[in-house]
């Protein structure tokens, strides 16, 4: 199954892969080579060039949150990272050691995570990691962009010159960072939704004596929330309506990601709207009181050690001194210390429907591929897969196997399949859900009485999904055993 003309790719397969991007999709896509025997030169540009959002110099630092979304069984990103498991992601293997309590989502220890990928793409001998900026694309070799969405100016003129397409961007926001031992423990609860969890003063943590209240045991609740009523969620909201954003240059055209808006633009939609995003409080109940808090800021582990935690979709756009005085507003918070402010940064990406074929290859020029949130996706682990593929895909190249994309019927090829296929007039990335799959057929449930549930709408569409993926995947080791 060799694909026809392939002799001058071929040659290739003695040269080296170059990967650029050193971020999720492209350490994916370096140890997926690597793996395959094939020699890769990695770029990225930090430590010797700095971004606005990241803190260090290692490889895979994720910026915004630290959650890999949810992990509960047939969810939507429980399959794509159920696909990926059986693929093979080295990135998802970490993740997993490196995981946080966050109920029943995926979240990691960012600087654990952040380092162990760095170490393993470090010991992998195949890779060769080169701590430079890229200025332009290699006029020859297969070439891997993941230059992810803060890629610099330089290197995205460069995408422009190739692609003859505009270069296009809009701005993502990140959420501020507490010190867990300045928060008020006996206003915050742990508690995940519908688990309920008694408040722990540092007084009663130390004490020997035995309180009736205080010495019975928490829960399993893996989130800290802090409880309003509903006077105090007014004047909240107040304070933020009024507070004053970093001012934009003229020459900023703001297009925010629709699931990742910064926290005073969805305050602007409704004086509730808050109250049915970020912070509602569905599922929690103030021990306090026994009673639905009327709103509730949920704070998630930032690492394993528990000493500082991230406000869950409190991602905004204000000055820092206004971002320190509405944050003290929130009980619990009051004399909470902010380790790093929410900010907002620039997100490029191309117009992937218009330049993307489904094997992630520029249509014109098939020797480079695009992975992670340059490509057109939205999320760490939509990053890290599309790295998982674009490697694969590539090492396909050298092997001279024709590469055949995912089924549609999976979580993997439906991402692929927006990407590629989505309207280019108004393309925006995606996260993977339920709506990028194929609806199921209406004989899907024909032999059962009564209309199915949604749950179990969402897990016949997990399994035809994982069953579509094994018969591509066996079908792929084939080729490869053909091939040599």
């Amino acid at each position: 199954m060799r694909r026809e003309g392939f002799a001058t790719i071929e040659s290739m397969g003695k040269e080296k892969i170059t990967v650029i991007g050193g971020g999720l999709a492209g350490a994916e896509a370096a140890l997926q080579l690597a793996r395959r025997g094939i020699a890769v030169d990695l770029y990225e540009m930090r430590p010797t060039r700095k971004t606005p959002a990241h803190q260090t110099g290692n490889l895979a630092e994720l910026v915004c949150s630290n959650s890999l979304k949810s992990d509960r069984e047939f969810s939507a990103p429980w399959l794509l990272k159920e696909e990926m498991r059986r693929i093979g992601s080295p990135l998802l293997e970490i993740a997993r050691r490196c995981a946080v309590p966050a109920g029943h989502a995926l979240a990691v220890d960012r600087d654990l995570f952040a380092a162990q990928v760095t170490a393993t793409v470090a010991q992998e001998p195949l890779v060769n990691l080169k701590c430079k900026e890229v200025l332009e694309i290699p006029a020859t070799g297969i070439v891997i962009i993941a230059s992810g969405p803060l890629t610099s100016d330089v290197l995205a003129a460069s995408i422009q010159d190739l692609t003859g397409s505009d270069r296009l961007f809009f701005y993502d926001a990140i959420s501020p960072i507490v010190d867990a031992a300045t928060l008020d423990r006996s206003i915050i609860f742990s508690a995940s939704r519908y688990d309920v969890s008694l408040p722990i003063s540092a007084e009663s943590a130390n004490s020997a004596s035995p309180d009736p209240v205080q010495s019975m045991p928490e829960s399993d609740g893996d989130y800290l929330n802090c409880p309003m009523s509903r006077e105090e969620y007014q004047k909240f909201h107040d304070a933020l309506m009024a507070a004053d954003s970093v001012v934009r240059h003229e020459f900023e055209d703001v297009k925010y990601f629709e699931a990742c808006l910064p926290l005073e633009e969805l305050a602007r939609r409704g004086r509730d709207t808050l109250r049915f995003g970020p912070m509602k409080p569905v599922g929690l109940t103030d021990p306090r009181t026994g009673r639905r808090p009327y709103a509730v800021v949920q704070l998630r582990k930032e690492n394993q050690r528990a000493d500082s935690y991230n406000l869950v979709g409190f991602q905004n756009h204000l000055k820092f001194g206004e971002q320190k005085r509405i944050l003290q507003m929130i009980p619990g918070l009051e004399q909470a210390e902010v380790l790093r402010y929410g900010q907002i940064h620039r997100n490029t990406y191309v117009n992937a429907p218009a330049l993307l074929s489904a094997t992630l290859q520029l249509r014109n020029h098939p020797r480079i591929f695009f992975a992670g949130q340059i490509c057109g996706v939205e999320g760490y682990v939509e990053s890290i897969a599309t790295g998982m593929l674009a490697g694969r895909f590539a090492a396909e190249m050298v092997a001279g196997v024709e590469s055949v994309p995912l089924p549609r019927a999976t979580a993997l090829g439906s991402l692929c399949h927006y990407m590629t296929h989505a309207d280019p007039k108004n393309y925006q990335p995606a996260n993977i859900a339920f709506d990028l799959l194929p609806p199921l057929c209406a004989t899907a449930f024909a032999e059962r009485k009564g209309k199915p549930s949604r749950q179990e709408r969402h897990q016949h569409l997990c399994e035809i999904a994982l069953r579509m993926l094994d018969q591509w995947t066996m079908a792929g080791n084939q080729s490869l055993l053909l091939s040599e």
